[in-house]
């Protein structure tokens, strides 16, 4: 819903919705734009949907309205009325200030248990939140990652299959294929909260082997990966 005004939706939007999505990318486009989106935040809440968000941050969007602090404080105040909050360890550390223990700079060791205790604090700082999903992406060299994901969701913390020694044709849009194969994980496959997740990661893992920032896979293709498929 970038770029939309809240008069540009039509009103059954919000009747009919199952999920609103936005990003702290949207967050940082402008006043106007974080107003518009915060304000149908609410409206799809009231009206039953969930709301999912991808506390994704960008220092370089941030540097002229406030940098880092108004990042937190902006970010602090949408997570009250987020379900489903999603970023890797740098969003939530910078975005929210909550912090991972554990990790490198260089990003080639991912603690479990530190993005547990991460998932853990976000979730006794916002009790609001219904799922808190991190990747884990460790890096192993610019076309070579490890690629997982956690996901803590119905009070239980899952852990997602591994994909190590991931090759990598573009890295561009790898979380948001993360971030829409786990909303249509959760909606789908509501009996089974490890295969929504398993999911997610299958849909982002293809997503680094195609060029753009879309992913262009189909449901089967995802659930082939799924199943063992090369």
């Amino acid at each position: 819903f970038t770029g939309f005004r809240r008069d540009q939706i039509p009103s059954d939007t919000y009747s009919r919705a199952s999920i609103f999505h936005t990003s702290g990318i949207t967050m940082a486009l402008g006043e106007g734009v974080r107003e518009s989106a915060i304000e149908m935040m609410r409206d799809f809440k009231e009206q039953g949907a969930l709301i999912s968000f991808d506390v994704n941050y960008r220092a370089s969007l941030w540097k002229s309205i406030g940098g880092k602090e108004r990042a937190r404080e902006v970010n602090r105040e949408i997570a009250s009325y987020v379900d489903v909050m999603i970023g890797n360890e740098e969003d939530f550390t910078a975005a929210l200030g909550i912090e991972v223990e554990g990790v490198n700079d260089a990003m080639t060791d991912l603690p479990i248990e530190g993005f547990s205790k991460m998932i853990d604090k976000a979730v006794s700082l916002y009790p609001n939140f219904k799922a808190v999903a991190t990747t884990l992406r460790s890096v192993k060299s610019a076309t070579v990652n490890d690629w997982s994901a956690l996901c803590w969701y119905k009070g239980a913390l899952h852990h997602s299959v591994e994909r190590p020694g991931l090759e990598i044709y573009d890295r561009v849009g790898g979380g948001d294929s993360f971030m829409g194969g786990l909303i249509y994980g959760l909606l789908t496959y509501t009996d089974d909260d490890q295969k929504a997740l398993n999911f997610a990661v299958a849909a982002s893992c293809l997503k680094h082997t195609i060029f753009g920032d879309f992913n262009q896979v189909t449901v089967a293709e995802v659930e082939n990966l799924m199943k063992g498929d090369g």
